[in-house]
């Protein structure tokens, strides 16, 4: 059996992914739609005319009804947030956007996985677990994926090693409010408060402890790239490529994804990112950590800015 995606929305988030997805191999058919239709035939048309460079796929447009039987269903539609405009400005014109869509596509793909990407993505994703009847394990926000990736890329770079041997994750909401459990944060089996005493390049590394410097490099980078270029669309495509690659192994892997929390860190009916195990079956479950006392307070300050702005939306 192939593994058949869905984007809906073929801007250039939902077109990025559909590349990256023909060029990493790691889909058989991509079914691009979106209300512009002349836009998702241009872009099924040029990724399809690559498709000689890469693993053979089927990359076409198509209408709801053309979702039927996919394995993971991917929404990037909405309103592209602008320069110096936060992620929880964009509310409730996406979510109106999502409450348009979200009837049309479960209909015709009730057993997929879901994948939200629109921002302000874990208010996205909590509004479609209230309107679409998709078990909570098949709904998963991209989340602080991102963030987590952007904050492992300076991380390395500061500590002169590969992004995959920094094990630091970042928690809560995807923006202003989240967060790094520095207290979990460790660089090859070191805790990074210690590893620069054991490294064997320990004098080349400038590290004293800046946190906070980083935490703010990762909340202010999506708005650097905007600022200058207009939007962001390759890194967050190449995370949500990455989530469809962890549900496709099977195998089970720690991601920062946002999902409906219930009860986990005293939090509940809200949607953020914290560790959990992402297989063939969505969200397997969340990985619960030991926090500190100054850790549970910003993800329960996160948890409640979201609310808030859920608080204010028209559901």
């Amino acid at each position: 059996m192939g593994n058949k995606v869905t984007i809906i929305g073929a801007g250039s988030v939902g077109a990025s992914i559909a590349n990256d997805m023909v060029a990493m191999n790691i889909a058989t058919e991509i079914v691009l739609i979106d209300v512009n239709e002349q836009k998702a035939f241009g872009e099924a048309m040029d990724i399809y005319q690559g498709v000689s460079f890469c693993s053979p796929a089927i990359v076409r447009p198509g209408k709801y009804a053309d979702a039927a039987g996919s394995s993971v269903v991917i929404i990037t539609s909405g309103v592209a947030r602008k320069p110096g405009q936060s992620r929880l400005e964009l509310a409730q014109v996406n979510v109106d956007v999502l409450k348009e869509i979200t009837p049309n596509i479960v209909k015709y793909a009730p057993d997929a996985i879901y994948i939200m990407v629109s921002n302000p993505v874990d208010v996205m994703t909590y509004v479609f677990h209230k309107i679409s009847g998709i078990p909570a394990n098949r709904i998963i926000g991209s989340g602080t994926v991102l963030d987590t990736a952007r904050l492992q890329a300076e991380l390395a770079k500061e500590f002169h090693i590969s992004p995959k041997n920094v094990h630091a994750h970042v928690y809560g909401e995807h923006g202003d409010s989240s967060f790094v459990p520095w207290s979990l944060a460790t660089i090859s089996n070191n805790h990074i408060s210690v590893y620069r005493q054991h490294a064997p390049d320990g004098d080349k590394i400038a590290w004293d402890g800046q946190y906070d410097d980083f935490v703010k490099k990762v909340q202010t980078s999506g708005g650097v790239v905007i600022k200058a270029k207009g939007a962001t669309f390759y890194a967050i495509a190449l995370s949500v490529c990455h989530i469809v690659k962890c549900i496709f192994s099977g195998a089970g892997t720690a991601l920062t994804v946002s999902t409906m929390m219930n009860g986990e860190y005293g939090i509940d009916d809200v949607c953020l990112s914290v560790l959990c195990i992402v297989d063939d079956t969505g969200v397997r479950g969340k990985i619960r950590n030991d926090l500190t006392e100054e850790e549970l307070e910003k993800l329960r300050y996160s948890a409640s800015k979201l609310k808030e702005t859920i608080a204010s939306i028209q559901l």
